[in-house]
């Protein structure tokens, strides 16, 4: 059946052509008309020449469909009737096949119960009476391209928000990766400075205690057993740290007394050295009035000289109102003088040195710092020395680590206990013994000793 296209209608009904209202940027649309009469198929083409679109043309269903098969189709507008393969099985197959694409049945008032049969099976967009009014066949293709259009954009913007979206998380992967390893690098970093920071101190403490031969060694037993009582007392890890300074640099302030103070024991002084002996505690606090974040530690080196009862020095402070790591600082500090002949130039025993310490309590010591400090001495029972392994400068390799601090020919400390070394600084250790003419060896950790190291090297 021939159509009548008319487009009076479509004036009546104000339906007449319009501007396009698809983006002009967007990709062209495609329809397909599928019609086993040439005419009408003419007669379509003519009609969406309007619409700018590209128009293909089959003659029947086998035809359409294998022009789909190579060719991206919109809308497809077929006729009902056709030979072999009427337009509702054809729209079936392009349901199934391309579920995207927009389907459009032509269809006469006499074949309403197969349209109904397309409606249901091919899930058709729209049905046209024929005979169709033009600008109603163009608003129905164009719309269904629209919409058609609007799918492939969302298909694709869901596309590139998947895209995206995986490239983030693969970025935030990435990101927190990076963020750890430089939060490693910066943790390893803090803790290298914590250690050259910790060793550059006991250089220090180190080179004050070669004035006097009655202070060699003790900055570093302070310290250490200093930190142990604060640890036990459940002080902060920055409050464990200033005592462990204080511990080591207390006696700094003698560096500014005559020789004939420092070599002689405490008890020994008169009157008048006793005086400048007494000033130490201040000088050694002012030496870190620049340095803001030693100030706890300035104030534990002033008040390590005074006493639970009011009657110590520089400033007579009592009780509490001594510096917790000052009270620590003054049991241990006397504990080691007392022991290596500080005070009156015997040295005590140990069981010796802790009864004195108890007859200070409560009166010149804190009971609870010197109750914690001897039950950790007494805790402590004698260990077996570490055995060490005795490495010579030329065999020593990178992450080996000191067991013993390493001093020079004149007694400075060169490299503290437990320093790992580093293929640049084992460098620096061969040119100093060259330099220096040493057949230097040193005291490595077993534990962190390379296999080439032979094992009759261990010593105790």
């Amino acid at each position: 059946m021939s159509p009548r296209p008319h487009g009076s209608l479509a004036a009546a009904q104000g339906l007449a052509p319009s501007p396009h209202p698809l983006d002009a940027s967007a990709q062209p649309w495609t329809v397909l008309c599928v019609d086993d009469e040439p005419g009408i198929l003419s007669a379509l083409k003519r009609v969406l020449r309007a619409e700018d679109c590209q128009v293909l043309q089959a003659t029947g269903g086998t035809e359409a469909l294998q022009l789909m098969e190579t060719h991206i189709v919109d809308v497809v507008v077929s006729d009902m009737r056709m030979p072999g393969m009427d337009g509702a099985a054809f729209l079936g197959h392009v349901r199934a096949r391309w579920p995207d694409t927009a389907r459009i049945l032509l269809t006469g008032y006499a074949d309403m119960n197969a349209t109904i049969a397309a409606i249901n099976d091919g899930q058709i967009y729209r049905y046209i009476h024929k005979p169709w009014d033009e600008a109603e066949l163009r608003l129905t293709v164009r719309q269904a391209a629209e919409h058609r259009l609007l799918q492939r954009d969302r298909a694709r913007l869901q596309a590139l928000t998947a895209e995206q979206n995986e490239e983030l998380r693969t970025l935030n992967a990435g990101l927190e990766d990076r963020v750890q390893e430089r939060t490693t690098e910066l943790q390893h970093a803090n803790d290298q400075l914590r250690r050259n920071y910790l060793t550059s101190i006991k250089i220090f403490s180190n080179l004050m205690e070669l004035r006097s031969g009655l202070l060699v060694g003790h900055g570093k037993r302070t310290a250490s057993q200093a930190r142990k009582v604060a640890q036990a007392m459940g002080l902060s890890d920055s409050s464990l740290q200033d005592v462990f300074v204080a511990g080591l640099l207390h006696d700094m302030g003698l560096m500014a007394l005559p020789d004939s103070i420092l070599n002689k024991p405490v008890g020994r002084l008169n009157a008048e050295e006793m005086i400048s002996y007494q000033r130490h505690p201040v000088l050694g606090a002012q030496a870190f009035m620049a340095l803001d974040e030693h100030q706890p530690v300035a104030a534990i080196i002033r008040s390590h000289h005074e006493r639970w009862d009011g009657s110590g020095f520089p400033d007579r402070l009592e009780g509490a109102q001594i510096p917790i790591g000052a009270r620590i600082l003054a049991v241990v500090d006397t504990f080691d003088d007392l022991t290596h002949g500080h005070l009156t130039g015997t040295p005590l025993t140990d069981t010796e040195a802790r009864t004195v310490l108890q007859r200070g309590r409560g009166t010149q010591f804190d009971a609870e710092a010197i109750d914690l400090f001897l039950h950790i001495m007494q805790k402590e029972s004698p260990r077996a020395p570490e055995r060490l392994l005795s490495v010579a400068a030329a065999q020593l390799e990178p992450g080996m680590a000191l067991g013993k601090d390493l001093f020079s020919q004149e007694g400075v400390l060169l490299l503290s206990a437990g320093h790992v070394l580093t293929a640049e600084l084992i460098g620096r250790i061969k040119r100093y013994a060259k330099v220096e003419g040493l057949a230097l060896k040193l005291d490595i950790r077993p534990d962190a000793a390379s296999a080439a190291v032979p094992a009759t090297a261990i010593k105790p």
